[in-house]
């Protein structure tokens, strides 16, 4: 296995973040319920097919490195943010890629006449991890179907160290990050920017749990 991603290449990650408007800072109410002193809109840099591709060509280089180990078989997002993500890794790696979405009860699933086959290796992609939740999701779906789940992927890992371990929570796969930003978070009944007095805004399309 490779080293994980050299810092240049984080800090061009970084950088097409930047700038296509994706990294804001203020006070911000996360998908998961948690509040954060970060957000990131990554739609607004996967809107650009160039600076995505540039963006997720090291973590393509990396992986590949691991692939002996992975054997991966095919890609997954789940919807939204996974989607596009998802399918560029697909396109460099030479994968098929799909998506889960929500159903009408709200519950992960595969859908579209999308299938995984018995045992099939599934590397699922997201935009950003906080708290893991929807890669948690998006795995039960695939392997209530049969499939593995051999890693997982991401643009941003902005998990918060914890603070006893100063440690990042784990993840039950392998995890590769195109970037890893500090980034604070609280539960809402303790969040620091709401002592402050300072207006909580909802930039994302998810509703919150």
């Amino acid at each position: 296995m490779i080293e994980p991603i050299q810092n240049h290449a984080e800090q061009r990650t970084l950088e097409l973040l930047r700038e296509s408007g994706a990294m804001l800072e203020g006070h911000f109410l996360l998908s998961s319920g948690r509040h954060s002193d970060k957000y990131f809109q990554c739609a607004k840099l996967l809107q650009y097919p160039d600076r995505t591709a540039e963006a997720l060509t090291p973590l393509v280089k990396w992986i590949k490195a691991d692939m002996e180990k992975l054997s991966l078989d095919a890609v997954a997002g789940p919807a939204m943010g996974g989607i596009i993500a998802a399918w560029e890794l697909g396109r460099q790696l030479g994968l098929r890629s799909f998506f889960t979405e929500r159903n009408d009860n709200g519950e992960m699933s595969l859908r579209r006449g999308f299938e995984v086959q018995q045992g099939e290796r599934i590397l699922i992609v997201e935009d950003v991890i906080t708290t893991g939740k929807s890669f948690g999701e998006c795995a039960a779906a695939l392997e209530s179907l049969g499939a593995k789940i051999a890693a997982i992927a991401c643009v941003v890992d902005r998990r918060a160290a914890d603070a006893e371990t100063g440690s990042l929570p784990e993840t039950p796969w392998p995890l590769y990050a195109a970037c890893r930003v500090e980034a604070h978070n609280w539960d809402a009944g303790s969040c620091d920017l709401c002592k402050q007095g300072i207006p909580v805004v909802k930039p994302g399309s998810r509703k919150t749990t």
